[in-house]
């Protein structure tokens, strides 16, 4: 499926570092009544410990991009990875607020490094014309790591305590510190160390094919001046990085689509359980079951997203990585809103089911796309400046969901009334995604063009 076992160990190793990110989410949010009971701590404290954790994540990911772009990558992680663990367990043993804040924030700016590593490895590792399909196996690790950390932390929580949780992820950690460390190399940069598919009965052999690039060539589309790289990127300052990548049209685009969506993404994983509790009247094993359903449509569309848009690309179509998430986001608009709107847990189900398959969708192609558009030594940075600014839209949607709800239903939590006005309202952004992306897909050509130009230059 993903080309042999050269390939899987890569994509698997890639999956599990988020899946320890997004594990580590989801065990707070599993063990949170049981930390708020042990340490006497009111909402406000409790919400305070995600809270410093994002912003330790957005203060250190701009200087752990310039890294990712300078040293030994899977050394990185590796260190990062080992530290995280014993932060973890410093959490563990933390006996008041105090403590427990600090544990947190060295969790969340560790946790910074997976996103710029990751990209960059993919990068160098496959060959652009499967990122897309490539991302979402690696993208699968996100949504598993979260169910991981739901139902281990929760069992743990429930039969030993939370702090059995916490150790429990951290002997997770150090156990794949020895893995990655025995099992990964640190790929050369400018994709001279991708993987090679190998098809049953057939040798393996080298796959350059770069579709977007070579479509781009063929078609004798000059690069946006404006893009072209008149620096070494090896020696630009992050302020150069920043100036430079956010002056790339097509990467604008793919940062705003991605703050937005996230934004939305936050906003409905905070308020769901409540949401599906209230609007369809559904017992504890039922919502479980609910909510489960509609993650494996999450998942396929994961899975699905990038090889549809790989697919198109190869087929001609050189901007189908920004018009297959424009077409996700619209579609899971137009989905959300029956599903919303019916008190039926049966009606919704399929909708929400098909809404949720569309908005994963496009992730993947959006991830592919940020590589093609920037110059493989400006990886782990631009990267970087798009973490910064996304986690500051997760760290505000919930506050502004919460806001809405309170302002437009009735207070308590018998009405779902608030809840549904808010979600329905925060769809119009990603109605906005659709028209950022399909405008945006002009302007993607001519970048894909820039940044080959780029790296020819430098070369």
């Amino acid at each position: 499926m993903v080309g042999g076992p050269a390939r899987f160990r890569v994509i698997a190793m890639l999956a599990c570092v988020l899946a320890l990110v997004t594990a580590d989410q989801g065990t707070i949010g599993a063990v949170g009544l049981e930390i708020q009971r042990s340490m006497g701590l009111t909402n406000t404290e409790l919400g305070s410990l995600s809270a410093v954790s994002s912003a330790a994540g957005a203060a250190a990911v701009l200087p752990f991009g310039v890294l990712t772009d300078r040293i030994n990558r899977v050394r990185f992680l590796t260190a990062c990875i080992a530290l995280w663990s014993l932060a973890m367990i410093a959490g563990g043993l933390a006996d008041s607020l105090a403590w427990l804040l600090c544990s947190r924030i060295a969790v969340g700016a560790l946790t910074a490094a997976a996103g710029p590593s990751v990209i960059s490895l993919v990068g160098d590792f496959f060959p652009a014309s499967e990122r897309g399909r490539i991302y979402g196996f690696i993208l699968s690790g996100e949504m598993l790591g979260a169910g991981f950390g739901l139902l281990a932390g929760g069992t743990l929580a429930q039969l030993l305590s939370w702090r059995a949780a916490f150790w429990f992820l951290a002997l997770v950690g150090i156990a794949f510190v020895f893995v990655i460390a025995r099992k990964l190399r640190e790929p050369e940069r400018g994709g001279q160390s991708r993987l090679p598919a190998v098809t049953p009965g057939r040798r393996a052999t080298p796959d350059h094919d770069d579709t977007a690039r070579r479509a781009v060539r063929r078609r004798r589309i000059r690069p946006d001046p404006a893009a072209l790289l008149r620096h070494d990127p090896a020696h630009m300052s992050m302020w150069q990085a920043i100036r430079y990548v956010l002056s790339i049209r097509t990467n604008v685009a793919l940062v705003v689509a991605s703050v937005i969506g996230y934004f939305f993404l936050a906003g409905l994983r905070t308020f769901a359980i409540v949401f599906v509790h209230q609007q369809y009247g559904l017992g504890q094993a039922a919502l479980t079951g609910m909510v489960l359903l509609v993650g494996v449509g999450a998942l396929l569309g994961v899975l699905s997203g990038g090889r549809l848009a790989d697919h198109l690309t190869r087929r001609g179509h050189i901007s189908a990585r920004m018009v297959v998430p424009a077409i996700g986001y619209g579609t899971a608009a137009v989905f959300f809103v029956p599903g919303l709107l019916t008190t039926s847990s049966a009606i919704a189900l399929p909708f929400l089911f098909v809404a949720a398959a569309s908005s994963s969708a496009a992730v993947p192609p959006l991830d592919a796309a940020r590589l093609d558009v920037v110059h493989f030594r400006l990886w782990g940075r631009a990267e970087s400046i798009r973490t910064f600014l996304r986690v500051g839209g997760e760290a505000v949607a919930p506050v502004v969901f919460g806001l809405l709800a309170d302002v437009l239903g009735p207070g308590g939590t018998t009405s779902a009334q608030g809840l549904r006005y808010a979600f329905l309202i925060m769809l119009v952004p990603l109605v906005a995604n659709a028209v950022v992306l399909l405008h945006g897909r002009h302007a993607y050509p001519h970048d894909v063009a820039a940044a080959a130009a780029s790296e020819r230059m430098r070369d």
